[in-house]
């Protein structure tokens, strides 16, 4: 069977929307630092999808998990099954020098930071009470995984499950000696465990915003200024020079509003507004068919 995919990793809708608030208003400080939180987090973890795709023996790989499970939600960011092992992986994208001071805490230059091991060790627990509820009784094998080759921590005790940069290339030869062949048996629990991944993530934390105070306009796809300029079928970002087909650009546009504005209707003349541009009324209505469903006739005409 060889390495399987089970379950990809996508952005998740939080992360979608406070990227595109952030280039619409000005977030607050909270906001942005959630925003470089998630952004580095999501990135880091890419960094690590890159190295499972080399994984030569036979497992399954299930990314971005959401369980409750007793009345209790956790996460998991990536979960490596084999046969007889299953790894549970916490990923980190810390950079820079870092200091262990005690099991509740690291320490950089500027600040102390909660411990990964505190949120490792209560998935582990839960996810192993789950796997109780499933009559599963494959053993779990926890870590954090340090996944930027700039971070260094200090003063880290031998025995606790960290992986660190250096250390990556050999874990992954480690896992690739595992030569069990997986059975069905395996296959129906990952079947089970995404039968039980919640689509909706309870830890969601989003600013509140409205219409009318975040910006209208078509943001370039490369460098996300607004200063697009409509050059016969195409726009062109007047800042870096990338040129987007109209049509693309308007779609990528009312997608955007849709995502920001889920409960909101999108008509020809709301996105002549969202998009902010002045080409005429049937060149939108144009873009719009082409890209999404018509519905409804006249003034109570709308795309979904």
């Amino acid at each position: 069977m060889r390495n399987l995919l089970f379950k990809h990793r996508t952005e998740s809708i939080e992360l979608i929307i406070l990227s595109f608030l952030n280039r619409r208003m000005e977030l607050s400080k909270t906001d942005q630092q959630l925003y470089y939180n998630l952004r580095k987090g999501y990135e880091g973890e890419l960094m690590f999808d890159a190295l499972t795709k080399n994984l030569t023996s036979d497992c399954l790989v299930l990314n971005d998990l959401v369980f409750k499970t007793n009345n209790q939600n956790f996460q998991i960011d990536s979960l490596i099954i084999m046969k007889n092992q299953i790894y549970l992986l916490e990923i980190k994208n810390f950079s820079g020098d870092h200091f262990y001071k005690s099991n509740d805490r690291l320490h950089n230059t500027r600040k102390e930071i909660t411990n990964p091991l505190i949120q490792l060790c209560r998935s582990e627990t839960l996810l192993r009470q789950m796997l109780i509820k499933l009559n599963t009784n494959i053993p779990i094998q926890a870590y954090v995984i340090f996944i930027n080759p700039e971070f260094t921590m200090y003063q880290a005790p031998m025995e606790k499950p960290f992986i660190f940069p250096g250390q990556l290339n050999r874990f992954f030869k480690k896992l690739n000696t595992d030569t069990a062949k997986l059975t069905p048996q395996q296959t129906e629990l990952a079947e089970a465990l995404l039968s039980l991944h919640l689509q909706e993530n309870p830890y969601q934390q989003l600013p509140t915003y409205n219409y009318q105070e975040v910006k209208k306009g078509i943001a370039c796809s490369n460098c996300q200024s607004f200063d697009m300029q409509i050059i016969g079928r195409k726009c062109r970002c007047m800042t870096c020079g990338v040129i987007e087909l109209f049509d693309t650009a308007v779609a990528r546009t009312v997608n955007e509003y849709k995502i920001l504005f889920p409960n909101e209707k999108v008509t020809t003349n709301k996105m002549i507004e969202w998009c902010n541009i002045t080409p005429s009324k049937q060149r939108i209505q144009r873009s719009l068919k082409k890209h999404f469903q018509h519905s409804g006739k006249h003034q109570w005409s709308y795309y979904q």
